[in-house]
């Protein structure tokens, strides 16, 4: 599903700055694994260039066998819009949008019809357990349920690729691990391919497979296979 051929990244400014530096990674449909690594590793670089936000200096990156580098700017717009879901720490919700309103705007730029848009909006926030806050603001709301509302929006498409930056890490450890379990109950549950950006010793090891970046390059590929999820407590 996922595919890194040869992929560098560098930063031209006052000095030049390799984040990445010829990544070879594959990342299998359906499998979840964790991204972690020192601050300035490359991590988010990675899920950038992953995710269409970028594009890598040098190498390919390929999703479900296509070219990347190959895409107008147009194609891939809609290559994010139609296959990935992202979720990042600071939920980037817009503040003047309900609930409602933030998870239904992806189904919008679609052009899907708005009776069957408001259907899957409810839908996916009954699926967070925020059924009841429909109307509500982003301010009106914790930060673990902005971030149901964010995980939400991330799946309004159902993307077969899901892509959380530090999902947990702008909140408590309680909350947080609520959400990692509604992340990982929602992997089970849709079988998407899910890769997640973390500093958060529990939240990598809570994926069967864990990759370590250090100096732009992948230090380490840790597979638990037979690794049974209980429900993440602190």
């Amino acid at each position: 599903m996922i595919l890194l051929r040869g992929v560098s990244k560098t930063f031209e400014g006052k000095r030049k700055v390799t984040a990445l530096d010829g990544i070879d990674l594959s990342i299998a449909k359906g499998e979840m694994a964790s991204l972690v690594g020192p601050s300035g590793s490359g991590k988010s670089t990675m899920l950038n260039l992953i995710g269409g936000l970028d594009r890598p200096t040098r190498g390919e990156v390929e999703l479900d066998g296509q070219p990347l580098s190959k895409l107008s700017d147009d194609e891939l717009t809609r290559v994010r819009r139609d296959k990935i879901g992202f979720i990042f720490q600071f939920f980037n919700l817009l503040p003047t949008l309900s609930c409602l309103e933030n998870v239904s705007l992806p189904l919008h730029l679609r052009g899907w019809p708005r009776k069957k848009v408001e259907e899957r909006a409810r839908e996916l926030l009954d699926t967070v357990k925020l059924g009841a806050r429909l109307d509500h603001l982003p301010d009106e709301l914790s930060g673990g349920e902005r971030q149901r509302v964010a995980i939400a929006r991330a799946l309004s498409v159902y993307p077969p690729i899901l892509l959380a930056d530090e999902p947990t890490g702008n909140l408590d450890t309680h909350t947080g691990a609520e959400i990692l379990n509604l992340i990982h109950d929602l992997h089970d549950r849709l079988g998407a391919t899910v890769l997640v950006v973390t500093h958060d010793k529990t939240v990598a090891e809570s994926c069967p497979r864990t990759i370590q970046l250090r100096d732009g390059r992948v230090f380490a590929d840790t597979r638990r296979p037979d690794i049974q999820r209980e429900e993440v407590r602190r």
